[in-house]
């Protein structure tokens, strides 16, 4: 069969290279509505997984386990939400992304009424499934743009995230005030971001044209994927070490709940604000530029954190982690549409390296949970 030939979630071929898509510009708002939601119940079970970790957890070295199910959730999801996307389009993957949160949302809130570990766990992979969809929303912001708008698309998207981490730690205050139990209002108010994400597949566009001259996929160079994969992967697992093993920290100096995931809330704004910053600058700065910065404050962060004897220094620590984290994702994302020509089976694989990362720093946190 011919690359060019029709199918299932591939009918924009049919269009004109760089030929406008009725709804494009709404399209990109929907996918950053979405993310945004994704996000907001992404920052309400990040504050939540470490403190239920301690709480639940059979023995105090398990509490890291929340936080690997979820990522490991993730991983798994790569590769079915990336041929899902193609073989059904947005509106259809993104809905049953956003499904398995809100089941996995609300299973969190029963297993925390109910004080029980493996079905917490349960829920929190579920979770981690709805992220591992919720990542491609950067990618399907750059599929069939030019160099600069694909760019400042998946930064504009990205960015769309740290609205979330603004409001989420008001949010769950006062969701912890209508429902009663250990963090239950938290859990179903992160159910009910996801459900505002499905709300959002809704109205996202078709995709942008892809080249008739290139198919997507159909001249990947799979070696030109290893050094921004490389760059993420260290990112990722760097973030996740941090992201346990400072609130750990935090808890062992006698921090309270709130300022724990207050931190975490900031920590999330971090992760999305830069790119957001970055959006305008579209064209004119090196996505490679933009990844090697990144990796630059990771290494200032991690420094922060080795040397941090007080509570301010571990949220500090986990704030430039955060930002680090942003500026090497967003410039190894266009760094790869620019050099790789991503197909569908790269896109799932860079995913999956990232979520592979981020389970290894999830799991090197174990020495830094509570005794």
């Amino acid at each position: 069969m011919s690359a060019l030939s029709a199918r299932a979630g591939r009918l924009s071929c049919f269009c004109p290279a760089g030929a406008p898509v009725a709804g494009a510009s709404r399209g990109l708002g929907a996918l950053a509505g979405g993310f945004a939601a994704s996000v907001l119940s992404q920052t309400l079970v990040l504050g939540l997984l470490p403190l239920a970790g301690v709480l639940l957890a059979p023995r105090p070295s398990l509490a890291v386990l929340p936080l690997v199910a979820m990522l490991a959730g993730a991983a798994l999801a790569t590769f079915p939400a990336s041929f899902l996307l193609d073989t059904f389009g947005r509106r259809a993957s993104f809905a049953l992304g956003a499904s398995h949160g809100v089941a996995g949302g609300l299973l969190m809130a029963w297993a925390l009424a109910n004080m029980s570990f493996f079905p917490f766990l349960l829920g929190a992979f579920w979770v981690g499934v709805a992220q591992g969809f919720s990542l491609f929303y950067r990618h399907e912001a750059a599929v069939g743009a030019r160099p600069a708008q694909r760019f400042a698309g998946a930064a504009l998207v990205f960015g769309a995230g740290a609205a979330a981490g603004v409001i989420g730690p008001s949010l769950a205050g006062y969701a912890e005030r209508l429902a009663s139990g250990f963090y239950v209002g938290t859990a179903l108010l992160a159910a009910a971001a996801q459900f505002a994400a499905l709300s959002f597949a809704a109205f996202t566009s078709r995709r942008l044209p892809v080249d008739l001259e290139r198919p997507l996929g159909a001249e990947a160079n799979w070696p030109a994927m290893l050094a921004p994969t490389l760059v993420a992967g260290l990112a990722w697992f760097s973030m996740n070490l941090v992201m346990l093993a400072a609130p750990f920290s935090m808890i062992g100096c006698g921090v309270g709940a709130a300022a724990v995931m207050g931190a975490v809330a900031w920590h999330v704004v971090a992760m999305y604000a830069p790119s957001l910053a970055l959006a305008p600058f579209a064209g004119r700065v090196s996505a490679k530029w933009v990844a090697a910065l990144g990796l630059v404050v990771i290494v200032l962060a991690l420094l922060t954190f080795v040397g941090a004897r007080a509570p301010e220094w571990y949220a500090a620590s986990l704030v430039a982690l955060a930002a680090g984290w942003s500026l090497a994702t967003t410039g190894a994302t266009a760094w790869l549409h620019e050099e790789a020509a991503p197909g569908r089976a790269m896109l799932a694989a860079h995913d999956a390296v990232l979520f592979a990362a981020a389970i290894g720093g999830a799991l090197a946190a174990f020495p830094f949970a509570p005794n």
